[in-house]
């Protein structure tokens, strides 16, 4: 299953947009139901209107109706080799996105092997 995911983000990061970054991000996002579902990172020259890979790949989950999730892969760098070799850790708006539909034990894949959630967010926001 590791290898499957890497591979599917790594095919995700392939599809990126980044002319001004160079900084091409891949994500795969496998749902309770074994669907992956990818996104890549989108830049806009208007740096704030871009979007990150892993919250296009929730998105695209969530419009497809799938709201629990497994695990999530991520590939990330300005060439095949840094994308395989070095980690590239969520943003904290992607965290947060995620913090919605996982709990801290949620798994993450990066170069560097296996992260929960709550390593990277230890105090999400929760609307009370």
């Amino acid at each position: 299953m590791v290898q499957n995911m890497t591979d599917a983000a790594m095919a995700a990061r392939s599809n990126a947009y980044a002319p001004y970054s160079g900084f091409l991000v891949g994500a795969a996002l496998k749902g309770e139901s074994g669907i992956i579902y990818t996104g890549c990172n989108v830049e806009n020259a208007s740096y704030s209107m871009g979007i990150c890979a892993e919250r296009n790949a929730v998105f695209q989950a969530v419009a497809a109706g799938e709201r629990r999730f497994r695990t999530l892969a991520i590939a990330g760098g300005r060439n095949d080799e840094e994308a395989k070799l070095v980690p590239c850790v969520p943003c904290g708006a992607c965290l947060q996105v995620l913090s919605e539909f996982c709990g801290p034990d949620f798994p993450i894949l990066l170069a560097d092997g296996v992260h929960k959630l709550g390593e990277f967010l230890p105090h999400q926001f929760i609307l009370d």
